[in-house]
């Protein structure tokens, strides 16, 4: 968040710092891929308007994580800061990562910073598991059985 008494300059790392497990680390919360998605759009937002609801704290620890990954820039100007994603930084570093895990994140449901995918009636039968858990946990079975 930006101090309203003083510009604040933040860190980032410069591209060729950007470090896949720290982009993967980043984005590995739903919160943050719900951040990242609002910013797909190439518009800058505050973090007041990607939080929601969410508590200032958290939105401020969540939008720190995405900056030090190298997925997100923001910009000071007077008492608020901007926030952007760094699409193309991270494109030169590595190649259609964004897009497949945007994708993937916008099939699966994620939104909104906060939000968790939404219940699907896939999960009926599965003691509250997603269908893909479920597969999961069924070819594991099936790999140890075929073992044995």
């Amino acid at each position: 968040m930006c101090d309203s008494w003083d510009v604040r300059r933040y860190f980032h790392p410069d591209t060729d710092d950007i470090r896949l497990p720290a982009v993967l680390f980043a984005l590995s919360d739903a919160t943050r891929l719900g951040i990242a998605l609002a910013l797909a759009d190439g518009k800058e937002r505050t973090a007041g308007e990607l939080g929601g609801g969410t508590a200032k704290s958290t939105m401020t620890h969540h939008l720190k994580i995405l900056r030090e990954a190298g997925v997100l820039y923001v910009r000071s100007e007077g008492t608020r800061c901007y926030n952007s994603l760094r699409l193309a930084d991270v494109e030169s570093r590595y190649p259609g990562l964004l897009d497949h895990l945007l994708g993937a994140a916008e099939r699966d449901g994620y939104g909104a910073p906060g939000a968790r995918r939404p219940e699907r009636d896939a999960t009926a039968g599965t003691g509250g598991r997603s269908a893909r858990a479920a597969a999961a946990g069924e070819d594991r079975a099936h790999r140890s059985s075929a073992t044995s």
